[in-house]
């Protein structure tokens, strides 16, 4: 049970997005930049980010949330994702991504925990100033995103089925379309 009244009816960052939606709108439009917008790097590839980031917080609404979105971008293929989220280093991802996924965990354990070395080696894999910029700031956002959805109790669901139904939605319609659906999700109870 969420520590604080929320719709029952929306899992994790959803229900919160219901119930505040001032501050909705600039979290949702963070997101649609970093993980759905163009980039150089694939939406796939930015949800692995995402969800691996997740998994070190522990947060399991927020893990499971962007693995089935990234497994969405990868036509279905769920186990690709759950080896990076398990070890990015052994995972079939490209040696960029791995790079990236490294500086992630250090941005997760904390921003001054990111070393020369790091990000020498995401250079020297190919890695853009921008894919490392976006890198650490998904790693960032998401330390923000799953703290925000598990200080509050928000509802997790256990069934992954619902996760893939909502993953196909996001993939398509990005997280501007998240929050135009929750937009008229009624607050969740006083905000007093």
């Amino acid at each position: 049970m969420a520590h604080i009244k929320l719709d029952e009816g929306l899992p994790g960052i959803r229900g919160l997005l219901a119930y505040r939606p001032e501050t909705a709108a600039p979290l949702s439009a963070l997101a649609d930049v970093l993980l759905h917008g163009d980039h150089t790097l694939t939406r796939a590839e930015r949800e692995m980010i995402a969800a691996y980031v997740s998994a070190l917080n522990g947060c399991t609404y927020c893990r499971e949330s962007h693995a089935a979105i990234a497994a969405c971008h990868l036509g279905g293929d769920e186990a690709a994702v759950a080896s990076v989220i398990r070890d990015p280093e052994r995972a079939d991802v490209s040696p960029k991504l791995k790079a990236l996924l490294a500086i992630a965990a250090r941005v997760q354990q904390g921003g001054r925990q990111v070393r020369d070395e790091d990000i020498a080696r995401a250079k020297a894999e190919g890695a853009t100033d921008l894919e490392i910029h976006d890198t650490v700031l998904i790693a960032a956002a998401f330390c923000l995103f799953n703290r925000y959805v598990d200080g509050l109790g928000t509802w997790t669901p256990e069934d992954p089925a619902g996760y893939r139904e909502r993953a196909a939605y996001v993939a398509g319609q990005g997280y501007a379309g998240v929050l135009r659906r929750v937009a008229g999700a009624p607050a969740g109870g006083d905000r007093g």
